[in-house]
């Protein structure tokens, strides 16, 4: 579960007894909605309070995805998760636009609000060295860790498979907060 090349950005305390590592893909609606109607509560009861440490690794499905990942990563791990939140909540209005928009100038309209100027955010997603990480952490997760869909959870390096709702992760990590040293 070590980090490829990209590096994890972290939610809550290093020495957490419980941690998470999320697969997800920018275009999946399954974590879409799973930022919708899980991760509030899942963050304010277990990563706010310091019970879980929690981060998001990129799998993108997609050539519009792997954008989408380059923009939350090319302004550093401070917004991070600010712009992958922005990009979930509003994933309808970038990622299914319908023509004459297309979704990345609908992408780009967006993230103006997280203050990118046409010239960075171009810039965001030319930069190869980015690219590169991206699919290494993907070719990582796809061959060693055997990751297949999205979203898919590692709670303490188990994954977590069918059901990713606020009841079935909390019934999983309140049984490793209990069998934790």
């Amino acid at each position: 579960m070590q980090p490829g090349p990209l590096g994890d950005v972290w939610l809550g305390p290093a020495d957490a007894k419980v941690t998470i590592i999320e697969y997800a893909s920018m275009t999946c609606s399954h974590c879409a909605a799973f930022h919708r109607d899980t991760w509030p509560t899942l963050k304010s009861r277990y990563i706010d309070t310091g019970k879980v440490r929690f981060t998001l690794r990129e799998f993108p499905l997609d050539p519009l995805a792997t954008a989408a990942f380059m923009l939350a990563r090319c302004d550093g791990d401070a917004k991070y998760y600010p712009i992958t939140d922005l990009l979930f909540d509003q994933q309808a209005a970038w990622a299914y636009v319908q023509k004459p928009q297309s979704p990345v100038d609908a992408m780009e309209q967006m993230l103006r609000q997280a203050g990118f100027s046409k010239e960075k955010f171009e810039a965001c997603l030319k930069d190869q060295a980015l690219l590169d990480k991206i699919a290494a952490d993907q070719k990582y997760a796809s061959d060693i860790l055997k990751v297949d869909s999205t979203p898919t959870f590692f709670i303490n390096d188990r994954a977590v498979e069918g059901d990713r709702s606020y009841p079935a992760l909390k019934a999983a990590i309140d049984e490793s907060l209990a069998t934790a040293p």
